[in-house]
């Protein structure tokens, strides 16, 4: 996998493990996830998976 790809890849798991985070805390209305627990637990879990993978592209040669 190429470095940009790995870094723009992580740079959306952030983006969508915060918005799930958002919702699950009831932060981010209109939706069936809005004030569910378990978004609440898996969006930052996702959210770290791509802070990994960002600094995995970044480690990268190329």
């Amino acid at each position: 996998m190429s470095k940009q790809l790995l870094v723009g890849i992580g740079a959306l798991l952030i983006v969508v493990g915060g918005l799930w985070t958002g919702q699950g805390m009831g932060w981010i209305g209109g939706s069936v996830m809005t004030d569910v627990t378990l978004w609440a637990i898996v969006g930052p879990i996702v959210a770290l998976a791509g802070a990994a993978m960002i600094a995995a592209g970044l480690r990268r040669r190329g």
